[in-house]
């Protein structure tokens, strides 16, 4: 299907819906920054679904939160090396209006000095070149950030985010690009194949009854996990599983890690 526009999230943060509703199931979210295509429209135009650029997620959104932009605005936003916001909240003037944004959002703002602003912005906080590639401690920070997050179906941000979400936002801000969903993200990287052999960064994969991926999280130092389970948590990982602080049982059965931090 071809494009009908093309949009960029100008709100802290916007539902992706399942279906053209607002009681429909959130598939995802869009933060501000997050630039998408619109490749359908509901019968009465009150819905458009999108195609986020990101990670090919596909999802509805309400038209009245969509923000359009040029064809050449969109290539110019897919090209540019832009900043990701690495504080919980920050705060910004856009087009003279305050705004306050979240820890994953895309700042157009970039060292280059050779293009044209459609938009006012103001931005002061802390952030760093999207396509930067950091190690692992620098991830690890970002990471415990997220701690105590709600757990939310579909969230993307500090305050209410699902496992997969967790993962993808944490190595988004590393410079690492996931897909949205634990199913997906399990076959990307390198797969360790002994649990000896795992090492901090690398990602955990579970499994449920039916052997399919249901959870993902974040293997930290002394066999620790960071996940997103009832909220952002540290549980230990063990050759079974993770093993819950709290019940002191196995909550997730492990399927398999893999590696997606460069050497």
């Amino acid at each position: 299907m071809e494009n009908i526009d093309y949009g960029v999230c100008r709100l802290s943060v916007l539902s992706v819906r399942t279906e053209p509703s607002d009681k429909a199931e959130q598939a995802t979210q869009l933060l501000f920054g997050d630039h998408y295509e619109v490749i359908d429209q509901s019968p009465e135009r009150k819905w458009l679904r999108i195609r986020i650029h990101f990670d090919q997620y596909e999802g509805w959104i309400d038209s009245k939160q969509h923000h359009p932009v040029s064809k050449d605005y969109f290539d110019y936003l897919d090209k540019s090396e832009f900043k990701i916001t690495t504080d919980l909240t920050s705060s910004m003037l856009y087009n003279k209006s305050p705004l306050a944004i979240l820890m994953g959002s895309m700042i157009p703002i970039s060292s280059s000095e050779l293009f044209k602003m459609e938009e006012q912005f103001a931005f002061n906080g802390e952030a760093k070149n999207v396509g930067l590639k950091r190690e692992y401690e620098f991830l690890k920070n970002i990471a415990v950030k997220y701690i105590n997050a709600p757990y939310q179906w579909g969230g993307k941000n500090p305050f209410g985010i699902d496992c997969s979400g967790f993962t993808q936002m944490v190595y988004k801000i590393c410079g690492y690009k996931l897909f949205r969903d634990s199913s997906q993200q399990a076959n990307q990287g390198k797969l360790v194949k002994e649990f000896n052999e795992m090492r901090p960064g690398d990602l955990a994969f579970f499994k449920n009854q039916d052997d399919k991926i249901s959870h993902v999280g974040i293997v930290l130092t002394e066999d620790k996990i960071i996940h997103a389970s009832g909220r952002v948590r540290i549980d230990q990982i063990t050759p079974e599983g993770i093993m819950n602080g709290d019940t002191k049982s196995i909550s997730h059965t492990l399927s398999h890690i893999r590696r997606i931090l460069t050497e």
